[in-house]
C-alpha cells in the first residue's frame, strides 16, 4: 500500500497549529482548488479530496491525537490498530482503537460530540476607495437559526423526547468488529437515535422536528483598510446554526474589488500614471498628482524622461500591518498641433539641443550603422 501522504504538509501547517490555523488553512486550499472552480481538471479533484481527508482529521482532536500517535510510533501498526499491540491480547487489547477508545470512554461520560453548525460563505463588492480606505457596510442573508419554539431541540415544546436506551442518551456506541486481524473497537454514532442521544416522540410543528428554522439575518461588517481579493472577514457564531447545543458556524466573507479609472495597487503599494506637459518635462516645474485624499503638488525635475518612476514612501495604503508607497510614473505628453512659428521656434531649439548631445547621438548611429552594415541616418 503506498504511504498517505503527511495531512500537516498537505494543508501547509506545521504540528503544533492550532484548531484556527487548521481551519484557516482548509478554507484557503478548498477555496482554490474546489472542482467547482476547475471543472475536469482531475488533478485539483484529486487535491480537494486530499485537502478534505486532511482536514477530517486533524479538525477532529480525537482522529488528530490518533494520527499523531501513529506518526510517532510507525511500528505499531497505524491508526487501523491492527498490525501491532499484540502484547496486549490479555488486558482485551488488540489494537491502538481499543487502546484509544477505552482511555477516553472514561472521559464526560463518553466520547459524543456536538455537531458543529457549517460556515457560510459569501462575496461582497467593494469599490476600490472603500476597499483601500475601509468602510461599514451591513449586509443582509439567509442562515439556519435555533428553532425559538423548541429551543433547537426538534422536540414539541422543547420536551417531548426520550432518553435512547441503546446508548443511555450519550449519542455514541462502541461498535466491535472481528476481522482477520484480530478484534478491533471503534466508537460511532449510535444507529438508533442517529448520535442524538435521545428519540423524539412528538416533532416540533415549527421546525419538522429539525431544530433549526430558516431567517434572514442582518450584520453589520467593518470592514478594515486595505482589503484585497485574497482577503476574507470571519464573524464568528454567524454561520449556521448547530443542533444539539453544537456551536455555530461562522459567517466568511471574501471580496471582490472594483477598479479605478486613476490608481492600480500591489499589496499595500498604489501605481498612478502621471500625465505631464512636454515642456514641464523638458524644463522642470509642478503638477498636481492624486492619493487616497486628496490632489498635492509634486516638483518635476528638468530633464524628466518619460517612464521614469518616483515613489513616495508613506502615501499609500494604510493598514495594520504598515503604509504602503505611492509611485508615480511619469508619461510625457507631447503636443499635437503646432502652429508654423511654433514649429520654427522648437526646431530652432532642437537644434541646439542636438549638438549638446551630438556625441551621444553619434555612437548610437555608429552602433546601429555597425548592425545593419549602413548608416541609418544616411539619406
Amino acid at each position: 500500500m503506498a504511504d498517505k501522504k503527511n495531512y500537516y504538509d498537505v494543508l501547509g501547517v506545521k504540528k503544533d497549529a492550532t484548531e484556527e490555523e487548521i481551519k484557516t488553512a482548509y478554507r484557503r486550499l478548498a477555496k482554490q482548488y474546489h472542482p467547482d472552480l476547475h471543472p475536469g481538471d482531475e488533478t485539483c479533484a484529486e487535491k480537494f479530496r486530499e485537502i478534505n481527508e486532511a482536514n477530517e482529521v486533524l479538525s477532529d482532536k480525537q482522529k488528530r491525537a490518533a494520527y499523531d500517535y501513529e506518526q510517532e510510533h510507525p511500528d505499531m501498526g497505524g491508526m487501523g490498530g491492527m498490525g501491532g499491540f499484540g502484547g496486549f491480547s490479555g488486558t482485551g487489547f488488540t489494537g491502538f482503537s481499543d487502546i484509544f477508545d477505552s482511555i477516553f470512554s472514561g472521559f464526560g461520560g463518553g466520547m459524543r460530540r456536538n455537531t458543529d453548525g457549517e460556515d457560510i460563505n459569501l462575496e461582497l463588492t467593494l469599490s476600490f476607495m472603500d476597499a483601500a480606505k475601509g468602510c461599514r457596510r451591513e449586509i443582509s442573508y439567509m442562515r439556519n437559526e435555533p428553532c425559538p419554539a423548541c429551543r433547537g431541540t426538534g422536540a414539541k415544546g422543547g420536551t417531548a423526547y426520550k432518553t435512547c436506551q441503546k446508548c443511555g442518551g450519550k449519542g455514541q456506541v462502541r461498535i466491535v468488529q472481528e476481522t482477520m486481524f484480530g478484534r478491533t473497537v471503534r466508537t460511532g454514532p449510535c444507529p438508533d437515535c442517529g448520535g442524538r442521544g435521545k428519540i423524539i416522540t412528538d416533532k416540533c410543528p415549527d421546525c419538522r422536528g429539525k431544530g433549526v428554522v430558516r431567517r434572514e439575518t442582518k450584520v453589520t461588517l467593518d470592514i478594515p483598510a486595505g482589503v484585497d481579493t485574497s482577503s476574507t472577514l470571519t464573524k464568528r457564531g454567524y454561520g449556521q446554526a448547530a443542533t444539539e447545543g453544537g456551536a455555530a458556524g461562522d459567517l466568511v466573507i471574501g471580496f471582490r474589488i472594483e477598479p479605478h479609472r486613476i490608481f492600480k495597487r500591489s499589496g499595500m503599494d498604489l501605481f498612478v500614471d502621471l500625465p505631464v506637459p512636454f515642456m514641464t518635462a523638458l524644463l522642470g516645474g509642478t503638477v498636481k498628482a492624486p492619493d487616497l485624499n486628496d490632489a498635492f503638488d509634486f516638483t518635476i525635475p528638468e530633464g524628466t524622461q518619460s517612464g521614469t518612476e518616483f515613489v513616495l514612501r508613506g502615501k499609500g495604503i494604510r493598514g495594520r500591518s504598515g503604509t504602503g508607497a505611492l509611485h508615480l510614473r511619469v508619461i510625457s505628453e507631447l503636443p499635437t498641433k503646432l502652429s508654423r512659428d511654433q514649429r520654427e521656434a522648437l526646431r530652432r531649439a532642437a537644434q541646439d539641443v542636438e549638438l549638446k548631445n551630438y556625441d551621444k547621438s553619434k555612437k548610437y548611429a555608429d552602433a546601429i550603422s555597425a548592425l545593419y552594415g549602413k548608416d541609418p541616418y544616411d539619406k
